[in-house]
C-alpha cells in the first residue's frame, strides 16, 4: 500500500474550502520563541482532519489561532472567506473537559452560548433545537438533569450539543475524550464520527493518539517540533463509516506504523 503523504497544500479532496491558513507563524517573548513557523492548511466542507505531534510542537497554539483566541504573528487565517480576527459564532470549540456548569441542567448548559450571545429569550427559543440535538447524541430524557447525574461520556455528549447549538461552520476539538477510559473513548469516537457524518460537519481534532487520528480522519497533519511546522499530510484511505473492527486490520496497522515512524524521525532530528 502506498502511504506516501500528500504535499502540504494538497489534502484529500472533499467539498469546497471552508477554513484556510496560509503561511501562519507565531512567536512569543518578543520574537524569541517561535511556536509555529509557516503553517498552511485547508479544511474542506464535510472533512475530518487531525493534527498530531510531540508535546511542544505547537498543536495547542495552532488551535488557539484557528479559534480566534490568539492572533498569528504573520500569515492569513480565513473562515468562509472572512479573516478570523477573534472568536466567532461560526467556530465551535470542544475542550478536554466537559466544563458544564453544575447549577444548570443539561439543556440549560447546551443553550448557554445562545443566552450569552442573544439573551434569555433567544435561549428559551433554542431549547427546541437543543432537544433535537440531545436526541441525535442519544441523551433524550436527560434534558433536565444536572451534570453530577451524568457519566463522563454523557457529559461530553452534552458538550457536543453545546458546540453544535450555534450551527458552526467548523468544529475545533481539543482532545475531547482524553479524560475517558479507553473503552468509553472508543465509543465516543464512533459517536463523534456518526454525528459529524449526520451533520455534514467540518472538524479539526488535536490528539496525541495515532490510532484515534487514523480511525476518525480523512487527513492527518503531522507536525515537526521546535518550531512547529507541518512535516506531511497523511491521507487515510479507509472506507466510511469507520468501525472499531477496522483497528485490527493490517491496513490500519500500516497507517499507524507509518505515522509513528514519521514522528520518531522528527524526534531524532
Amino acid at each position: 500500500m502506498d502511504l506516501s503523504a500528500a504535499p502540504a497544500d494538497m489534502p484529500s479532496q472533499h467539498g469546497a474550502p471552508v477554513y484556510e491558513l496560509t503561511h501562519v507563524s507565531k512567536t512569543y517573548a518578543r520574537n524569541q520563541v517561535v511556536a509555529l513557523e509557516d503553517v498552511s492548511l485547508t479544511l474542506r466542507h464535510g472533512s475530518f482532519s487531525s493534527v498530531i505531534g510531540s508535546s511542544g510542537c505547537g498543536k495547542s497554539t495552532l488551535l488557539k489561532i484557528m479559534a480566534g483566541l490568539i492572533p498569528p504573528s504573520t500569515g492569513r487565517v480565513v473562515l468562509q472567506d472572512r479573516p478570523v480576527r477573534g472568536p466567532r459564532r461560526d467556530i465551535g470549540m470542544m475542550f478536554q473537559q466537559a466544563t458544564l456548569f453544575p447549577w444548570r441542567t443539561t439543556v440549560e448548559n447546551i443553550v448557554l452560548p445562545i443566552e450569552i450571545r442573544d439573551g434569555r429569550a433567544a435561549a428559551e427559543k433554542a431549547k427546541a433545537r437543543a432537544h433535537d440535538l440531545l436526541e441525535v447524541v442519544g441523551l433524550s430524557g436527560f434534558e433536565n438533569v444536572y451534570p453530577n447525574e451524568l457519566s463522563g461520556g454523557m457529559a461530553q455528549r452534552a458538550s457536543i450539543c453545546r458546540m453544535l447549538i450555534t450551527e458552526p461552520a467548523v468544529l475545533l476539538l481539543d482532545e475531547p475524550f482524553s479524560a475517558l477510559d479507553e473503552l468509553s473513548r472508543d465509543m465516543m469516537n464512533m459517536e463523534l464520527q456518526r454525528i459529524c457524518n449526520e451533520k455534514d460537519a467540518t472538524a479539526f481534532l488535536v490528539t496525541h493518539s495515532i490510532p484515534e487520528a487514523v480511525i476518525l480522519s480523512d487527513d492527518i497533519y503531522v507536525m515537526k517540533p521546535r518550531p512547529g511546522r507541518l512535516a506531511e499530510i497523511v491521507t487515510v484511505d479507509l472506507p466510511r463509516p469507520r468501525t472499531l473492527e477496522m483497528m485490527t486490520t493490517p491496513k490500519f496497522g500500516e497507517i499507524v506504523a507509518y505515522i509513528r515512524g514519521l514522528l520518531d524521525r522528527e524526534a531524532e532530528l
